[in-house]
């Protein structure tokens, strides 16, 4: 099938019309319209549902919904791994958490920049759900996660093992619970830090975005747990200070990637993950 075919599909369901994804796509739309009829007519189902107020999704589109974004995104990753820019002898694509992309990827990046100056990247930040489909869809090579589940025909390797720390602002180092800030690092901290009962259970501030409450927490004090790596700069300059005998939690980092993909593509990227967090 054409690929145009499946981008402007969902052009019109970004949209909600037919003459705004004419627009968007830079044709008539009559060509949309024509695109749509050859797409219905292949499938042998109507996509759509029209009406005066635009175009919605029928049960069948609603369906192909999925399968049009997988494909289009499985093209664009074989453009830009095969159809290379300039000077580009290999292409990679990864994903990251949402939480890891600073530093981690920050990182990963800058060392790409200054050691393989030669490949061409494509990065997704994303959630980890969401990043894992497109792995097993083909649409990324690898993902960068936390605690990935196991799934079938994915590869889940431990990339680096990071800690969760608790930290304050605080001069004396203590943990004062009015500036205890909560973040959510997922199901398995919630048990263990209910466990240890070493926090506030009401915290007046919640974040389920480590680096926002980080960000929040450099500017105007406060306290919670963080990824030992992304604050360890903090720790060197004197500005946050470890709370002494709080516990800490394993938060390991790991990399997920097809078991079918090509191990050469694969291992250049592992390499250089490894080596960027290694200082190499």
């Amino acid at each position: 099938m054409d690929v145009s075919l499946a981008r402007t599909f969902l052009a019109v369901v970004s949209t909600g019309s037919f003459a705004a994804a004419a627009d968007k796509l830079n044709v008539t739309q009559t060509a949309v319209g024509a695109r749509i009829k050859a797409l219905e007519d292949q499938l042998g189902r109507p996509l759509f549902i029209r009406n005066k107020g635009g175009a919605r999704l029928s049960a069948a589109g609603e369906r192909f919904l999925r399968h049009a974004t997988i494909m289009v995104q499985s093209w664009e990753t074989a453009r830009q791994q095969i159809k290379l820019p300039p000077g580009r002898a290999e292409g990679v694509s990864v994903g990251a958490e949402l939480s890891l992309w600073e530093p981690t990827v920050t990182n990963w990046l800058v060392w790409m920049h200054s050691q393989r100056p030669d490949v061409a990247i494509h990065v997704e930040v994303d959630s980890a759900p969401r990043l894992l489909d497109a792995v097993h869809a083909g649409s990324l090579d690898i993902a960068v996660v936390h605690n990935p589940p196991q799934q079938q025909d994915l590869v889940v390797e431990l990339l680096y093992e990071d800690k969760l720390i608790l930290v304050t602002t605080a001069q004396d180092g203590r943990l004062h619970p009015d500036d205890y800030i909560r973040v959510d690092w997922g199901p398995a901290f919630a048990v263990n830090i209910r466990a240890a009962a070493s926090t506030p259970i009401d915290a007046p501030l919640s974040v389920n975005f480590g680096p926002l409450a980080r960000a929040y927490m450099m500017a105007v004090g406060g306290a919670g747990y963080f990824r030992l790596r992304s604050v360890q700069a903090q720790l060197d300059e004197g500005r946050l200070r470890r709370v002494a005998g709080a516990p800490q939690f394993s938060h390991s980092i790991y990399i997920v990637y097809a078991a079918r993909h090509d191990r050469e593509l694969i291992d250049v990227i592992r390499t250089s993950l490894r080596d960027s967090f290694a200082g190499k």
